[in-house]
């Protein structure tokens, strides 16, 4: 009897601590829950503290468009980052801010304004033909003729700084020369460009943009042409084949001018406001999609130098030929002055 009364005590003492473990364990557990469900509303209020979790030796990539670097010379076009992997950089066309077009102020303006036409800067190889001689200066002669426009006080100025004086106004210098440049031939860049800027002169040079995009050896590539901008030169167009104007479709038109125009703004991030008619061809047609188009002048090869601010379309320029020395220059540019 006390020994069935000794096996019941110890049997209830075992129940009861199970019991007692039991319970622990059960508190232990909600405790925990709760701890798990103050931390994910944690989470969720604050995702900026969520943490990031990335495999043990991971590299991090970061997304997003790599910028190019400014370009510092054409030469500095190119390159290797170093990295194993490398980035592409994607250029995407940068978009202009538009300017706004000059609104005349009703006064008929008429200038005698000096445009000089330049095509080849640099001596012509042996074989050239007549075309060829005659269009090329050499480095020599442009730095004279450079040195004699300094000399008789002549300052150099954009063909924006022209269509501003003419539409609105604006101040120009006492006497002001435009430069400008045909074609987009390399030796504009090697040879005209290092000139102008040892004597701080401007000029305006028109682009022929296929031949950009073909890297055709004798034109300028768009590097050289992105520095020349970088650098302070005006960049127009000369449309995208180099066709004549005169007498072609609306949508060739269109399909030449503002083709060629898109392609030059997107390597300047600046609007193309002019424009030289390829060999000088043009007709009505073609300056009525010119300024459709957003252009605000364009040159032609007629001799001059009278501009108008109802002609900004027909600015007449004088050509500089290869056999001019300065005493033949100096008589030519004299001629058209008094005889715009």
């Amino acid at each position: 009897m006390v020994q069935s009364s000794g096996r019941r005590s110890l049997i209830l003492a075992l129940l009861l601590a199970l019991l007692v473990a039991g319970t622990a364990l059960l508190v232990s557990a909600q405790g925990e829950g709760t701890e798990h469900t103050g931390e994910s509303e944690k989470l969720a209020q604050d995702p900026g503290d969520w943490p990031r979790v990335s495999a043990p030796g991971a590299p991090v990539r970061r997304l997003g468009l790599q910028q190019p670097d400014a370009l510092a010379s054409p030469a500095a076009a190119g390159g290797s980052s170093g990295d194993s992997v490398p980035t592409p950089v994607r250029r995407l066309p940068p978009t202009p801010t538009p300017a706004p077009l000059p609104t005349p102020d009703g006064t008929p303006r008429r200038e005698v304004i000096p445009i000089l036409m330049y095509h080849h800067v640099g001596v012509p190889g042996p074989g050239a033909d007549a075309i060829r001689r005659d269009l090329s200066v050499s480095p020599e002669d442009f730095e004279a003729q450079l040195r004699y426009l300094i000399e008789h006080g002549y300052e150099p100025i954009t063909l924006n700084s022209l269509i501003m004086h003419l539409q609105l106004g604006r101040a120009l210098p006492a006497k002001p020369v435009v430069l400008t440049f045909d074609d987009g031939f390399k030796d504009q860049y090697s040879n005209a460009y290092p000139l102008l800027k040892k004597y701080g002169f401007v000029g305006t040079f028109f682009i022929i943009t296929l031949f950009a995009d073909e890297e055709r050896p004798e034109y300028m590539s768009w590097s050289e042409i992105e520095f020349l901008h970088s650098n302070g030169m005006e960049i127009g167009s000369h449309s995208y084949t180099h066709p004549s104007m005169s007498g072609k479709s609306y949508e060739y038109i269109v399909w030449q001018v503002l083709g060629s125009r898109e392609a030059i703004e997107a390597r300047i991030g600046e609007p193309v406001r002019f424009f030289s008619y390829p060999s000088g061809q043009y007709d009505e047609l073609t300056m009525d999609v010119l300024r459709s188009a957003g252009y605000w002048g364009a040159v032609t090869v007629e001799a001059g130098s009278l501009q108008t601010a109802e002609a900004p379309f027909e600015l007449r320029r004088i050509r500089v030929r290869g056999r001019y020395d300065v005493r033949e220059f100096d008589h030519w540019f004299n001629y058209w002055l008094a005889h715009p």
